[in-house]
């Protein structure tokens, strides 16, 4: 790989609190990276709950957000959200990008122009001191500048959806803590009719941002002074006397919107310059970084040569539909609620689950706690999980010559099942902690010989939709899905231009039944189905 370049407009980071809200999952990122503690000094303890009442001072009633709480939080992870705001996760995220020596960074430096065609990137930048230009040439360009993005509209690639509305919002310094006692919520609404607004907490101390819905057309910015966002904040709180230390006013818009397209040649769009999300349920930054995150791993992988460029592709077709769903939740009212009926019954496509293990089942050397999750064992490549009866899959790793980095992880029996293995079989799963695949134990011969897990681990990783079955493929492989008869999961073939496709099961079959956990029938229906009796239900 060459040596990365980034590019700021700015001269420094911004100093606005901005987003506050990082979920578990944006969390396990930035602890795969070695950061959660980091972040976390940056920000408050609350529970993930919006209080509701008509004034800070009086009585309301607290209502579960979209977040787990820390009680569901531990089951499901080794991290949990975290209150923190965009002005420090930032400065974190750029001195961990200097500390690793691979990038160039340019603060007050900007995009003027640019051509993206399949063979690569030129770019026109400008120093935003001086105004000298220069031009780049590079292998791929990500446009992460935000909702105004240059290079969106460089690319001429439409950004469709709505400006909802306009809020101003008030970032001060009060002793609101003290007055709130243990109600250390997330977010606070109240109802007030002089002062109808939330208070969101904005980092360490008592940093506050009071946020209002405001008619600039109707009323001049200039005109909410900080006379009356004081007016307004004491109302809110409750507390006539109160002496917030103003710090900043601004006003800031509501938008529901999605670019056409996430790519154009060998340019892509990530978070606001892809999507803007409204403030409602605490998705915007996360989805921002979670797309980047998956578009970083794919880049790298192919730059490494360890997967064709193809792999890019998936970027769009994989981001943009969750982008979709976010973008249009933000905009419901009632968008960040779900009742039970319209939670998924499964978690397709997840990330692989979280076990606590003893330190000593990590290799990492930089890890000085006594534990560490199944999460943490993963490596920048391939990771195999297996149970008690490894020696197949060890031999297979050590024969293969695949152009990806292999790790075995050998877990112990029950581990082994709290992750979805059984007997001999392996679980596989990429750097990136989602779509693993899970190798059954009829994946292994008899025998016990290595021969056809070698087959399995050949190369990089195809996963089904179900999330849960990946039928390990060369870069030139691709999947097809039918469905057999009376199956009610979907099965995967495997298959390639080259005349002899690999197999990835012992058998020899590049056809496997997903597990049948995943199947939308009933328990009983499975049953009746296993046993081989007769349907006579007519």
């Amino acid at each position: 790989m060459g040596r990365e370049q980034l590019v700021e407009r700015r001269r420094a980071l911004s100093g606005l609190p901005r987003a506050a809200s990082i979920s578990t999952r944006t969390m396990e990122l930035l602890r795969s990276w070695g950061l959660e503690q980091q972040i976390r000094v940056g920000g408050v303890d609350v529970e993930w709950r919006q209080w509701v009442g008509p004034t800070l001072a009086e009585d309301g009633a607290a209502v579960q957000t979209s977040f787990p709480t820390r009680e569901q939080s531990a089951v499901l992870s080794p991290t949990g959200p975290a209150s923190v705001p965009q002005d420090h996760v930032e400065p974190v995220l750029l001195d961990h990008l200097r500390s690793l020596g691979a990038a160039h960074v340019e603060l007050g430096t900007g995009v003027v122009s640019l051509d993206s065609g399949p063979d690569g990137v030129e770019v026109v930048l400008c120093e935003v001191g001086n105004g000298e230009s220069r031009v780049v040439r590079a292998s791929y360009l990500v446009g992460a500048d935000g909702g105004s993005s240059t290079v969106r509209a460089v690319l001429g690639i439409p950004m469709r959806g709505h400006r909802l509305s306009t809020a101003v919002g008030t970032q001060f310094r009060a002793p609101l803590w003290d007055l709130l006692g243990d109600r250390r919520n997330c977010i606070y609404a109240v109802t007030h009719p002089g002062a109808a607004g939330v208070f969101v907490p904005a980092g360490r101390g008592d940093r506050w941002v009071y946020g209002v819905e405001y008619g600039p057309e109707q009323e001049p910015p200039k005109d909410y002074t900080e006379d009356r966002a004081t007016a307004r904040i004491r109302l809110g709180a409750g507390v006539a006397d109160l002496q917030p230390r103003i710090e900043r006013i601004g006003t800031f818009t509501f938008a529901a919107q999605l670019a056409d397209r996430f790519r154009q040649g060998n340019t892509f769009l990530v978070g606001d310059a892809a999507h803007r999300i409204t403030p409602r349920g605490g998705t915007g930054m996360n989805t921002a970084i979670h797309g980047a995150y998956d578009l970083g791993w794919k880049l790298a992988w192919v730059l490494r040569g360890w997967a064709e460029p193809e792999l890019l592709d998936t970027y769009e077709t994989e981001r943009r539909p969750v982008a979709a769903h976010n973008v249009a939740r933000s905009a419901d009212p009632f968008g960040g609620s779900r009742t039970a009926a319209q939670e998924l019954p499964a978690d397709l496509g997840g990330r692989i689950p979280h076990v606590w293990l003893p330190a000593t089942a990590s290799a990492r050397s930089d890890t000085t706690a006594d534990r560490v999750s199944t999460l943490d064992l993963l490596g920048p490549g391939l990771t195999v999980f297996t149970g008690p009866h490894s020696t197949p899959w060890d031999r297979a790793a050590a024969s293969v010559p695949a152009p990806v980095p292999l790790v075995v992880r050998n877990l112990d029996a029950i581990t082994a099942r709290g992750i979805g293995i059984h007997g001999s079989g392996a679980l596989l799963a990429r750097g990136s902690p989602c779509a693993p695949g899970t190798a059954p134990d009829a994946a292994l011969p008899p025998s016990g010989s290595s021969r056809s897990s070698s087959a399995a681990l050949a190369t990089s990783p195809t996963c089904s939709p179900a999330g849960r079955w990946s039928s390990p493929a060369r870069p030139d492989c691709r999947l097809r899905w039918r469905r057999r008869p009376g199956w009610h999961t979907p099965t995967c073939r495997v298959s390639s231009p080259s005349p002899r496709p690999s197999p990835c099961c012992s058998s020899g079959s590049t056809s496997c039944r997903s597990p049948t956990s995943y199947s939308p029938i009933s328990a009983s229906e499975r049953s009746r189905r296993r046993s081989g009796v007769p349907d006579t239900s007519g």
